[in-house]
């Protein structure tokens, strides 16, 4: 897939078809809208394009960050993305202006795909039936598709936001329509892990909704591997109250801890490789427990045992 960083750069296509939304988190109902345009485009031997905005025009938190949006966009056969920058200026833009000077003289778009309640221009005025008057005087047509429900429920990026923040991981994936998951580099961490004997990667999410704390079963995507293992989020109460300092029976380590910083870490089963500044999309599966302070160091080491056993058990 094709990607365009700004409204200025965009170039003819052949027989455009637009999916156009935010489309934060891919979930469900932006596959639908897709999916329709990536049919569409093949049908008229045209592109599939998708229009997306970054940052969320909402000013929400972001299910996903922009890196993993593109490559969930991409995964569904969108031949382009045009990313459009929603600045201050941006955001001025009137409905009709933005489908006559964008969607019209710009990307030339022939058919158009949004969902139902899909709102856009200043102080979101345009809207569907917009998109449709005008297209009758511009030469496009625009469809608009069917809210999915979950229950009496919309399926929206706000509804998966809450239940992944609560670490209800199978009600969200049902939602998606695939595992929850996050994209992150793999940074350096304090080795603890290591020292336990479960040698972890600390991985620095990229502006993406995290789980509840605890620990869960996951499958890991690292280039076009998959692998299998066990995730910790968390605070880490067992060292925090040992101040600065992990306590063996043989040597003092020092650990540099950042208060009520949650980290995310995962071991990777039978994985050895160095691998930091490399991008890991950790996909969660089963939570297995809640974080907890354990007495000493010795006990938290056995839970992780009893933590992978459990994991692999899963993954099985």
């Amino acid at each position: 897939m094709k990607i365009i960083y700004g409204i200025n750069k965009i170039e003819e296509f052949k027989k455009p078809v637009l999916a156009m939304g935010v489309f934060d988190g891919v979930h469900r109902g932006h596959k639908k809208i897709l999916k329709a345009a990536v049919e569409k485009a093949r049908k008229i031997r045209g592109t599939s394009i998708a229009l997306t905005f970054w940052p969320h025009p909402q000013k929400e938190g972001n299910l996903y960050s922009l890196e993993h949006r593109l490559r969930l966009i991409a995964e569904l056969g969108i031949d382009l993305c045009i990313v459009v920058n929603f600045s201050r200026n941006f955001a001025e833009i009137k409905a009709q202006d933005f489908i006559k000077d964008i969607l019209v003289d710009k990307i030339c778009a022939e058919y158009i795909y949004v969902g139902n309640d899909f709102k856009f221009g200043k102080n979101a005025e345009g809207d569907l039936v917009l998109l449709d008057n005008l297209g009758r005087i511009y030469g496009f047509k625009a469809k608009g598709l069917k809210i999915i429900k979950s229950g009496s429920k919309p399926v929206s990026s706000t509804l998966i936001r809450s239940l992944v923040k609560k670490g209800e991981i199978r009600k969200a994936q049902g939602l998606l329509h695939r595992p929850v998951s996050i994209l992150g580099t793999v940074i350096r961490g304090t080795t603890l892990g290591r020292i336990l004997g479960f040698p972890t990667a600390n991985i620095d999410p990229h502006h993406e909704v995290i789980p509840a704390t605890g620990i869960y079963a996951v499958k890991v995507v690292l280039g076009k591997n998959k692998l299998k293992g066990v995730c910790y989020i968390g605070i880490r109460p067992t060292i925090k109250t040992r101040g600065r300092f992990y306590f063996s029976k043989n040597r003092t380590v020092p650990i540099v801890l950042k208060n009520n910083k949650v980290n995310v870490e995962v071991y990777i089963f039978n994985f050895k490789k160095n691998i930091y500044g490399k991008y890991l999309e950790i996909q969660f599966v089963k939570k297995i427990r809640s974080d907890r302070k354990f007495p000493s160091l010795t006990l938290l080491a056995n839970q992780i045992k009893k933590d992978v056993a459990s994991a692999k058990k899963i993954l099985s």
